[in-house]
């Protein structure tokens, strides 16, 4: 603790090199609104950086003619309203965002907000994908014997789980390093030698997610849907429910191009 007597002036030291005591709190509150600012900076970022129109992983146009365009118009509702829904949960993070920032520059500076900062942070680097995942979720595999799992079946796969709210999700292909899915993800090319943000994947495919188990167990298996999906192609799809699933693959974040913050 220190001294907040006056010394007199008989006593009171004449060495201006001696190390100076703060007078007050105003240089332990700008010490706390710098790093606080600095964490917000980082967040905002980091927001940004997940923040497009590339919201869910999208397919690109193949010799084989593997496209949206080719899609029903029932799959591109589906997609859509992911799309809107996604975009959504990252528009009221910004909102969020702008009012801690608020509260920031009205001068609520605290240890409090710094540890709001610090939570956003690690929430938005799971979504993005540039920190590691742990927690209970799923484990799916593709058998694809007859080559027969193209990459709509992947796609469709991901928007499904993304849609019953995994939260982060990777894909290994036989032999390969696991692919943390992204907002900027893609899938195309023929079934069998399948392109994964391109980088070439092969049966048999594993599908991690984190997430509530029964809830993403449920969406592969309704009718029509995931599971039987796989089936019509000639593969087969296994769902392990676990209470510690890990995703452990990391995404680049990638330095904004053209959009800038809003005033």
């Amino acid at each position: 603790m220190t001294d907040d007597s006056t010394p007199n002036d008989d006593t009171a030291p004449n060495d201006d090199t001696a190390p100076k005591q703060p007078q007050n709190k105003h240089e332990l509150t700008r010490s706390v609104s710098v790093r606080t600012h600095w964490i917000f900076g980082i967040v905002a970022a980091v927001l940004l950086a997940g923040l497009g129109i590339a919201i869910v992983t999208q397919v690109k146009s193949t010799d084989s003619g593997d496209s949206l365009d080719a899609a029903s118009p029932a799959d591109l509702l589906v997609v859509l309203d992911t799309l809107n829904q996604r975009e959504a949960g990252l528009r009221q993070e910004i909102a969020d965002l702008e009012q801690s920032l608020s509260r920031l520059h009205s001068g609520e500076s605290s240890e409090a907000a710094l540890a709001e900062a610090r939570d956003r942070l690690r929430s938005l680097s799971i979504q993005v994908g540039t920190v590691e995942a742990v927690g209970p979720g799923v484990t799916m595999t593709i058998t694809d014997p007859n080559r027969g799992v193209g990459s709509e079946v992947i796609l469709d796969l991901v928007q499904e789980v993304r849609a019953a709210g995994a939260e982060a999700i990777q894909v290994q292909g036989e032999g390969g390093a696991p692919i943390r899915i992204g907002v900027d993800s893609w899938v195309s090319g023929p079934a069998g030698e399948l392109q994964l943000d391109g980088r070439t994947i092969r049966a048999p495919y594993s599908v991690s997610a984190v997430g509530d188990p029964p809830t993403l167990a449920a969406a592969l298996n309704i009718p029509g849907g995931v599971v039987d999906n796989v089936s019509r192609s000639g593969g087969k799809l296994a769902i392990e429910q676990s209470e510690q699933v890990t995703i452990s693959a990391l995404r680049e974040a990638k330095p904004r191009q053209y959009a800038q913050p809003g005033k």
